[in-house]
Formats: structure tokens, sequence, C-alpha cells
């Protein structure tokens, strides 16, 4: 199935919202009509009463001035009310529908991009999108009035109207091949802007890790170099749009000079009167407007169309996992199989997990665990061989129904801003935050800072050690309460006393549900059913933690080292 183009963006960020669009349309096509009329009364206030020094003619027309003054200025406020609505609602659609792709359970829109990049694609180009249809309604407002401008000058004078219904078109035409230059280098701007976020916000985030291996200097000159060739694109889309304004500016310029020429040299004729010849001029300086707003909407287009590619790229990335048609059997008893399974490091990996078993994985290869850990939350299918949760392959199932009945807590899991409880009982179903917390031993964490519980927690868990984030993070893992948990090196910051209670809590409130520790641990390790030796991507033995300690060397150098 093959997602959006860059045109469906754009035609569904129009689509919906055609009633904001459509009205703010018509209430511009007044404003614009409104202009046209201004500088066609006053020729007739010159011809019907000034020439004929007739008062209350006067008085008439410019009250009827006044009445069309006060329509357009509402016309106008109403009418972009209407737009700007129209533009947010459409950015706010798209930026929903980009989270939701993002967050999807079958995953897949994150490969080959940095949080960064996704973020800017959401906001700046989401944006971008939906300020097209801000584009769009003063594009047809500005038809509008270049409409009446034209009707008036055809019955002022056939050469004045067919000077402008000929010429319009040409330079229009004009408009929109000065800005194809624009959308290329439009684009490439947002891609390198996209990048540079991207690398700051990663930069950010390990920014203690920089300052632990003092690495400042070379993340500074990574950051430097990264943000220098946003610059360069920037610059280069900015010159692009000067250039591009700047020659429909003269373009438009010498094309009303032409109107005002023909006009003065049909009144030294004789052909038209003083008040038409003023209504001319002042239709030609009017119709300015109108034909620098086509030029803002071409750019505006431009713009918009290269942020439509980019979300369409995002929108179209296939999963990395999709929903098979098989079903969960309930209630879930947590039974795990792995049969044969090769997937990265992994080979032929053959593994049976018992509902309600506490077992433990130790890996002599990192990598491998990790690979493990995308096999078992179904991050990515096996390359060969099966996963099976009660006895039904999860390439079957739906990803979503994963997620409610197995839980992987990563090893680098981040928490949210918000409160500690709010962290906790994050997971849908979360209960008992208290002996949750106890059992990850964060009970200590809530009683060293000054709210407990209610304390606040920044982005990330920035304001937390290490140690805390880990017992929080752990925490939140035990409260979720599934079915199957798996975790991977849940104490790695914490110091040995602490890791043995932890050990001991997660075997007490596990109790009965089924748990994968993939670790190194010798406390977590101590308290499993068993453990499984990782070895050269294989499984080479299930036993007893000090079982294996004496039958493996690799054993011993991956956990006692």
């Amino acid at each position: 199935m093959t997602g959006p183009s860059g045109r469906d963006v754009l035609r569904r960020a129009v689509k919906g919202q055609r009633r904001d669009v459509a009205l703010g349309s018509l209430l511009g096509a007044g404003h614009q009509a409104g202009e046209a009329l201004v500088p066609v009364l006053i020729g007739v206030v010159i011809d019907q009463a000034v020439a004929r020094d007739d008062a209350g003619a006067l008085l008439r027309w410019l009250a009827i001035l006044a009445v069309v003054y006060v329509g357009l200025s509402f016309s106008f406020r109403f009418g972009a009310r209407a737009g700007e609505r129209a533009a947010e609602q459409a950015g706010h659609t798209l930026r929903v529908e980009l989270v939701r792709r993002v967050l999807d359970p079958g995953g897949g829109a994150e490969n080959g991009r940095l949080p960064g990049a996704l973020t800017t694609i959401a906001t700046e180009d989401a944006k971008r999108v939906g300020a097209v249809n801000m584009a769009l309604m003063f594009g047809i407002s500005a038809s509008a009035g270049l409409l009446v401008g034209t009707v008036v000058l055809l019955r002022t004078s056939v050469p004045l109207g067919l000077t402008v219904l000929l010429g319009t078109p040409v330079l229009l035409w004009l408009g929109h091949l000065l800005s194809k230059p624009l959308e290329h280098r439009s684009e490439a701007e947002q891609e390198r802007a996209a990048h540079a976020s991207g690398v700051a916000a990663d930069l950010v985030a390990g920014l203690r890790v920089l300052k632990g291996i003092g690495a400042e200097s070379a993340a500074v000159a990574r950051y430097r170099r990264t943000s220098r060739r946003s610059l360069a694109a920037t610059l280069r889309a900015a010159r692009a749009q000067s250039l591009q304004s700047g020659m429909v500016l003269a373009l438009t310029g010498g094309f009303i000079a032409v109107v005002a020429l023909v006009g003065g040299r049909l009144a030294a004729q004789g052909d038209i009167s003083l008040g038409q010849l003023v209504s001319a001029v002042g239709l030609a300086l009017f119709l300015l407007g109108p034909l620098e707003t086509f030029s803002w909407v071409n750019a505006e287009f431009a713009q918009g169309r290269a942020s439509a590619a980019r979300i369409a790229g995002v929108l179209a990335t296939p999963p990395a996992v999709t929903a098979g048609g098989g079903r969960l059997r309930q209630p879930v008893r947590g039974q795990v199989r792995l049969r044969g399974v090769s997937h990265g490091g992994l080979r032929e990996v053959d593994l049976d997990v018992a509902p309600g078993e506490l077992i433990g994985v130790a890996a002599t290869d990192p990598a491998d665990a990790t690979a493990l850990l995308r096999c078992l939350s179904r991050q990515a299918d096996p390359d060969a061989g099966v996963v099976e949760l009660d006895g039904v392959p999860m390439r079957d199932l739906d990803p979503a129904d994963i997620r409610m009945a197995v839980l992987v807590a990563e090893h680098d899991a981040d928490l949210f801003e918000g409160t500690l409880r709010e962290n906790v009982t994050a997971a849908p179903g979360s209960a008992d935050p208290e002996r949750a917390m106890a059992a990850a031993g964060a009970d200590e964490v809530a009683r060293t800072l000054p709210e407990g519980l209610d304390t606040a927690v920044s982005e990330r868990g920035r304001s937390l050690s290490g140690g805390q984030r880990q017992r929080v993070a752990l925490a939140r893992a035990l409260a979720a309460d599934r079915p199957v948990l798996v975790v991977h090196d849940p104490t790695t910051a914490v110091d040995a006393v602490t890791e043995s209670r932890v050990a001991t809590g997660i075997r007490e409130i596990r109790r009965g549900r089924t748990t994968i520790l993939v670790t190194t641990s010798p406390a977590l390790l101590a308290v499993a059913d068993r453990v499984a030796l990782l070895d050269g991507g294989r499984v080479v033995d299930t036993a007893p933690h000090a079982d294996l300690v004496r039958r493996h060397a690799a054993y011993r150098t991956a956990v006692l080292a």
C-alpha cells in the first residue's frame, strides 16, 4: 500500500478546511471588489460632482464611498479571521496525523530520521502546508479584485481592458516560472534545518555523557558544521525568494506603467473623461496589490509544496511490522517461545519461557541483547524463525495488541515532564504505584524529594540523577502490570545494596507473571528461576545462576568480571 504524495497532502489540507476557505475567499473577494470600486467612485465624484460643482451630488457620492469603505473593512477583518482559522486548523490536523504515524505500534517512521528532524516536520512543515489555505484565500480574493478592475477598465476603454487581460496571464506565468527555484531551495533549506535540529537534540540529550568523556569540543565542531550547512541552504533559499520577489515586482511595475501610459494617451485624445482617467490610473495602482499578492501566493505555494513532500515522506513510510490476522488468546497466560530465531547477531535461538516464570537472559554481546529485545517487543520481525506468545506467532498479531500484553522496558527509557506519580502511572491500566515504587526502590527517591510523589520532574527526567531515573522507569514498568514484562539492565546506575533490594522486589511483585530479565547483573540473575546464556548469538545453556557460574567461563566473564 502506497502512502500519500505531496499533492495529496496539500489537497487534503485544503479540502478539510473548505468551508473556512470558501467563507474567507468570499469575504476577501468582497474586500478586493470594494478596493477596486474606490478609484471608480472617485472618478464618478470628479465627473458628476466636482466638474459640475454640485454639492448635493458630492455629499451623496461621498456617503456611498464611506459605505464601501466600511464594507471592505469588515470583509477583510472577518475574511482574514476565517483564513487564519483554516491555516491553523489544517496545520494542527497535519501535526496530529504525523504524531499518530510516529506513534503507530508498527513503527518505521523514525527509521533514518533524527528526532529533531521529525519535530521540525511536525511543526514548521505542517505550519507551511496549513498556510497554503491562507494563500489560496488571498489568491482567490486578488483574482476577484483583478476581475472587477478589468471589467471596469473594459467598460471605460476596450484598449485598457485588453491590455490588462492580455498582460496578466503572462505576468502570472512568469511568476510561476520564477517560483520553481524557490521551491527546490526551500525543500533543501527545510532538510538542512531539520537535520541541524536533530543533531542539536541528540547533543542536548547526551550532554552529560559528552562532558564525562571530554568530547564537548568534538560535539561543538559537529554541530557547527551542520549549522553552517543549514545556514548556507537558508541563505540560498532567501536569495531565491528575494530574486523572485524583485523580478516579479519589476515586471508588475512595468505592467502598471504600460496601463497608465495607455490610459493617459486615451485621455489626451479625448476618448475618456478626466474622471475616467483618474479612475483608470487609480485602478492601475490598485492592480499592483493583487499582482503583488499573486507573487506572494506563488512563493507560499512553492514552500507549501516542498513541505508537503516532506510530510508525505513520513506518512508514506511503510511500518516496520504489520498486523496479521491472528488473535491473542484471552486471558493472556504469558507463555513465550522462540523457535530458530535469527535476527541481527542472533543465530537460531531456541528458548521456552513458561507462564509465570522469572527467567534471566545473560548475553555476552550487548548487540545480541538488543536484537532479542527488538524481537520480543516486535519492533522488528525475525529474519528467520518465529516468536510465539501463548502459542500464537507474534508475526500474526496486531502490534497494538502485543503492546498491551508484552511490555519491554528498555535500558534507556525516558521519563516525561510531569510529576513523579504521573510518570509511574503513565502506562494504560497502571495501578498501585506505591507498591511498584517500593519494589523498584523508587520509594526512596520519593522520600528524598520535597513533595514526594507530587514532585515535578523535568523533561526526560533531567532533574533526577541517573540512578533515580532508572528506579522510577522500572517502577513505571512494574506498575503497568503486563502479563509479560521484559526488563533490560534496570539497575546499572544503582549501588549494590539497592540492586539487591530491587531484585527481591521484582521477584515478589511479579510472582505469577512472566518476567524476562535481560541483564548481566548477578543480583538480578540470582533471583531468576533459571538463566539462559546467550553466547555467540545462540543459547548455549540454561540453568540456575550458580550452576552457570560453575560451568561457563564466558558466563563468569560477562556476569562477574
